[in-house]
């Protein structure tokens, strides 16, 4: 792994995305990195080390903001309309406080559909001190893995 310089610790960065329509299906529980099937998290899944699949969250129409491990079942909830999304936004802004006002985040790379980066909206609260880099396709492997390997997390 070729480390640049502005490599980012896993502390220091986070990355969001959308959750997606492709599930596993199953009766129990699993991993939310497992649940999903399409968009980023599969590649994220793939080429992540541990210690920065960690730093990924999943921004769930049905379950707010998930972290990689949380136990998810099969479920089928798209947001659908900004009065979703903005119902949506109070959840969202309570589970991701934690994350973003940790003293070592610097950067947090944002890959939503439009309708869950206006769920994620709080994130603006927080830019300045904290750079947000949003992805214009937020399925776009190769836009998210540029900055990946910027941050040297590829």
């Amino acid at each position: 792994m070729t480390r640049t310089a502005t490599a980012l610790r896993p502390e220091e960065g986070l990355l969001l995305v959308s959750c997606c329509r492709e599930k596993l299906v199953t009766t129990t529980p699993v991993p939310a990195f497992d649940i999903y099937q399409g968009a980023l998290v599969p590649l994220l899944r793939d080429r992540l080390a541990p210690e920065h699949r960690a730093r990924v969250r999943v921004l769930s129409a049905e379950h707010g903001v998930l972290a990689p491990t949380d136990p998810v079942g099969t479920y089928d909830h798209k947001l659908r309309s900004r009065q979703e999304a903005h119902q949506l936004s109070q959840r969202v802004a309570a589970r991701l406080a934690r994350d973003l006002e940790a003293p070592a985040l610097r950067h947090v790379l944002v890959a939503l559909d439009p309708l869950y980066q206006a769920a994620a909206q709080c994130l603006h609260r927080y830019a300045p001190p904290l750079t947000l880099t949003l992805l214009p396709n937020p399925s776009d492997w190769r836009g998210t893995a540029a900055v990946l390997n910027e941050w040297g997390w590829l």
